[in-house]
């Protein structure tokens, strides 16, 4: 096995030049990997709406990478069953190459789609290669609880299925946080403590514009004027995010000329927010398609306080990765959710933020207004953030800990 001319092969449905913070953080541990020496092939989807390139090859070697890109359907996944056939389509167009992975020692797979996982499992019984399952979310639990899904569906029961033959020949499986790898222990009957790692996600400033929306950057510019309080919301506006709460608060200090909400991102419940703040005359928010590159960064700077949030239950089966770019920015940051997590204790005990339970509008309208009339507090809890972040959350320390992984793994010094 270890004289094997491939080592790595990562699956995943994103990867560069797409830019969705799934695809980024997976091409920061192949590079990573490449820089230690590592051999590292990578067969992932054909980038449709997350890129700046009109074409890109099916085929490419870029930064020592060999990247194979296939095509699948990609039917609107603003729709359930969109979103299925999305996974589907994905996971089989990869199964219908299980023989070329045989060529790997190692597979790192992605939970995006959650059905992707069974084809390195399928993999390690019959070509005896080994394989890293790197969870962002927990299915199927995370649609149960958003009502997505019936534990009592076909579907459920057969991601039940994939998860028992998933966890029963998994070498190791990558967690974000205490509380996911928590819950797992306690779900995953056939998952070993010691298999489970916890390796954080990260952030890293780029220092490329990918695009550049003249429009979109005026609108940015405007938002902010002298004494006045932004508060930002980037990224997921989906089923495993509260943005009810936010909303709520956005509705109690409409009027209320100094205090703005700037929302950026895309997900299921963008089009009913938009709906709101334009059927209700919510003059106090803006909100932007998704942004990145270093229109992303101008928004974080811009904004005062920033927002994460997770809907009820959804603690432990999901982490709001969006919460390191806001540490980079250093700002303060208020964590919405019902559970304790790794993100509401350091921000506690860092003094860098707060916690907000859902549905606590008028807590979270007091913080705001809080940071709104004690600039000191804003500029000593976002300097902490800052410090937690070159502590924790730098790519550098975290694709450090991929690459002490992988090379426990295949056996490299």
């Amino acid at each position: 096995m270890k004289n094997k001319k491939h080592e790595v092969l990562f699956l995943h449905r994103y990867f560069y030049p797409e830019y969705v913070t799934s695809a980024s953080l997976a091409y920061d541990v192949a590079e990573a990997l490449v820089k230690d020496g590592i051999n590292v092939s990578v067969l992932c989807g054909y980038p449709k709406e997350y890129t700046a390139f009109e074409k890109v090859p099916t085929r490419e070697e870029h930064n020592g990478m060999k990247i194979r890109r296939i095509r699948y359907i990609q039917a609107n996944r603003k729709s359930f069953i969109g979103r299925l056939v999305n996974y589907f389509s994905f996971t089989i167009a990869v199964l219908s190459r299980l023989f070329t992975l045989r060529n790997y020692e190692l597979i790192i797979v992605y939970s995006d789609p959650p059905v992707l996982p069974i084809v390195p499992a399928l993999s390690s019984v019959f070509f005896k290669n080994k394989f890293v399952y790197v969870c962002y979310d927990v299915y199927p639990e995370i649609a149960h609880v958003t009502g997505i899904l019936s534990k009592r569906s076909l579907i459920a029961k057969a991601a039940n299925w994939v998860n028992n033959i998933v966890f029963r020949h998994v070498e190791k499986v990558v967690v974000l946080s205490s509380e996911m790898k928590e819950f797992l222990l306690k779900s995953r009957p056939t998952l070993l403590p010691e298999k489970v790692e916890i390796i954080p996600n990260w952030f890293e400033s780029k220092d490329q514009m990918d695009s550049y929306d003249k429009e979109i950057e005026g609108k940015i510019q405007t938002i902010k004027s002298e004494n006045t309080l932004v508060v930002g919301y980037f990224g997921n506006m989906g089923i495993a995010q509260d943005m009810d709460t936010l909303i709520e608060a956005a509705r109690t200090l409409k009027n209320h000329e100094n205090i703005k909400f700037l929302l950026a991102g895309h997900g299921v419940k963008m089009t009913e927010i938009k709906s709101i703040v334009q059927s209700e005359k919510l003059e106090n928010v803006i909100i932007l398609d998704f942004l990145h590159g270093k229109q992303f960064e101008e928004a974080l700077k811009l904004s005062d306080c920033l927002v994460v949030s997770l809907s009820p239950g959804v603690v432990g089966l999901a982490v709001p990765s969006k919460t390191y770019s806001y540490m980079w920015a250093g700002r303060p940051i208020i964590a919405i959710m019902n559970e304790p997590s790794d993100i509401t204790s350091e921000l506690i005990q860092y003094n860098a933020g707060y916690w907000i339970k859902n549905g606590d509008v008028k807590q979270l309208v007091s913080v705001i207004e809080e940071l709104y009339n004690n600039p000191e507090k804003r500029k000593s809890m976002g300097e902490n953030a800052k410090q937690l972040y070159l502590q924790k959350y730098t790519k550098e320390k975290c694709t450090a800990e991929y690459v002490k992984l992988v090379k426990d793994i295949i056996g490299r010094e």
